[in-house]
């Protein structure tokens, strides 16, 4: 590869995560993972809001997302994007105390996903088959 193809890699992975709120998303996020509603109630943002910065992040190679059950969670591919965020807040003169990250139990009372409330809205409806097959005879 070129130095010049290089550069343009690195542009757009520091492009892609430049903007406050997706930092805000990969702190949230930190070591652990989220679903959109815990997003929400962590950062204080609308759903639609932080589902672009998602989108775009996901697009850049940044975040990847599984699912579970009506729940979407996303974590980021590469704990690198971490030590980078650090070492950038270091440049910006941050302390590392004031630089946290969110940890997989981070919980805020105000989300309702599995993670964070056992008793959740998120959680599927679940039929047992055979309650099905004994009702049809």
């Amino acid at each position: 590869m070129t130095t010049a193809s290089n550069a343009r890699k690195i542009s757009r992975l520091l492009r892609a995560i430049s903007q406050p709120s997706r930092l805000e998303i990969l702190l949230a996020i930190g070591t652990g993972e989220a679903c959109v509603c815990h997003l929400e109630a962590y950062l204080g943002q609308r759903q639609a809001y932080i589902s672009q910065h998602l989108m775009a992040l996901r697009e850049a190679g940044i975040v990847g997302a599984h699912r579970e059950g009506r729940n979407i969670y996303y974590y980021l591919k590469d704990k690198q994007t971490l030590d980078l965020v650090q070492q950038a807040a270091g440049l910006a003169g941050i302390s590392p105390d004031d630089l946290q990250f969110g940890k997989p139990s981070t919980h805020v009372s105000s989300c309702t996903c599995p993670h964070c409330s056992p008793e959740g809205v998120c959680k599927p409806n679940l039929i047992d088959p055979n309650q099905l097959l004994a009702e049809s005879h």
